[in-house]
């Protein structure tokens, strides 16, 4: 499971690697994206990958999914800015925050694709994109996503040659990322090189539109 991409990204020169957009790319909007609503009968999951783009750019693909929010969870300080937790000192994992409807998609059916969206026996690290902000990690929101994660993890494990590191912890503090880090693969592939090289690769494996 994602190895292909993980591949093509070794492969890679360097600086293809998420948060790295390209020096032609026009400046972007720094100022945090608004907390994501939570409609009546909806619940939420927040889940740690790696790069929040892969992840945001699937998601938010799926029938049952009203929202993706990408951002930071996990961490020790207060409203940490992108600079920060790129540092790999504030504590945080870049996440996807969703907010989806139980009728249409279970939690169970959003952690399997959490399996096929990343590489979850790669400690702190996803192909070039190394630190802990990168770490694989599930933030349960009660006691019973707790226990669904658990039997998840276990399921997933025959899956993998090398045993599971995903973290499972309760969620905390989620802090939205930038206003222009929302949808980030939609509407930048076609001139960030991580978008072509990396996201679309995954995409194309499972399916989805790219």
């Amino acid at each position: 499971m994602n190895r292909l991409s993980l591949v093509i990204l070794a492969a890679l020169p360097i600086f293809v690697a998420c948060g790295k957009p390209e020096s032609a790319a026009p400046a972007v909007t720094m100022e945090p994206a608004p907390p994501p609503e939570i409609p009546a009968g909806t619940a939420t999951a927040t889940l740690g990958g790696g790069c929040y783009w892969c992840l945001d750019a699937a998601y938010r693909q799926l029938d049952g999914i009203v929202s993706v929010t990408s951002g930071f969870m996990g961490g020790h300080v207060a409203d940490p800015t992108y600079e920060q937790v790129c540092e790999g000192d504030t504590g945080h994992a870049e996440v996807v925050h969703l907010v989806f409807d139980p009728q249409r998609i279970s939690y169970e059916r959003i952690l399997a694709w959490f399996w096929e969206l990343h590489d979850p026996t790669t400690l702190n690290r996803q192909g070039n994109d190394v630190g802990t902000q990168y770490r694989s990690a599930i933030f349960h929101h009660d006691e019973e996503q707790r226990k669904t994660a658990e039997a998840s993890k276990a399921a997933a494990a025959a899956a993998f040659d090398d045993p599971i590191v995903t973290e499972i912890t309760p969620a905390s503090a989620f802090y939205p990322a930038p206003v222009d880090h929302q949808d980030y693969y939609f509407r930048n592939k076609s001139r960030n090189p991580y978008c072509r090289f990396v996201i679309e690769p995954k995409l194309r494996k499972l399916k989805l539109d790219h």
